[in-house]
């Protein structure tokens, strides 16, 4: 039976990537046979990403888009397309597609072969990013691991496959960046089963992350303090 996969995209002023990243999860997901979906969440961007993905969801009905009518950041934006996501498999990637999508058909694969419930990947080699970039990336997993017991190798990779069926035993509250450590803390506390494959990793080559700024730290840090003082 082909597997049935809703791909995830949140976007905010993603206008140089919308078309390349829909064309390219489009053509993967024909060329694996599934029965499937792309739900675009648009976090109130101010260029011409809703204009550009509501002209490709116009065109298939397969695309959907999302509008948060505020900026929502990563979390909530996040939340919006999980909560909109119908098929049994939930895959979620960025707009400026950090990996060869042929990687999704092993990922499912290796869902099904293993009998897990969520797939995590991890970057081989993410020094191209630079020195500052990755001694957070490294900081920031080793917390997670000391805080929360959490053997996730790259833990903020856009690179997370999971049965939708896990999103109805658990809730997920964060905000902003710290979805995807809350989401794995919150999938294992519910008896999931993580696995992990690493990847080939690939930087954006075109606009802007704001992952390492100050405000998306300091909120990192306050939902982590407050889903550790949760779980204690």
């Amino acid at each position: 039976m082909p597997p049935s996969v809703s791909v995830v995209i949140p976007m905010y002023n993603e206008e140089a990537y919308v078309d390349r990243s829909v064309t390219s999860a489009r053509g993967i997901l024909e060329e694996m046979g599934c029965d499937w979906e792309i739900v675009i969440v648009d976090d109130a961007s101010t260029d011409g990403t809703a204009r550009r993905a509501e002209a490709i969801a116009a065109a298939d009905p397969r695309v959907r888009v999302i509008h948060n009518p505020v900026n929502r950041r990563l979390g909530g934006t996040l939340r919006a397309g999980y909560a909109a996501a119908t098929k049994d498999l939930v895959f979620y990637t960025d707009a400026d597609l950090p990996f060869d999508l042929q990687e999704l058909g092993r990922a499912v694969r290796l869902l099904e072969y293993q009998q897990a419930d969520v797939l995590a990947a991890y970057r081989f080699d993410r020094t191209s990013e630079g020195l500052v970039r990755t001694v957070y990336s490294l900081v920031y997993n080793l917390l997670i691991r000391a805080l929360f017991g959490l053997a996730v190798k790259d833990v903020n990779f856009s690179f997370k496959l999971f049965h939708r069926s896990l999103l109805e035993r658990i809730t997920l509250k964060s905000e902003g960046s710290f979805i995807d450590a809350e989401f794995l803390v919150r999938a294992r506390k519910a008896g999931a089963s993580i696995i992990q494959i690493g990847v080939d990793y690939f930087p954006r080559s075109r606009g802007i992350s704001t992952l390492s700024s100050p405000g998306v730290i300091l909120t990192i840090l306050r939902e982590m303090a407050r889903l550790r003082g949760e779980l204690r």
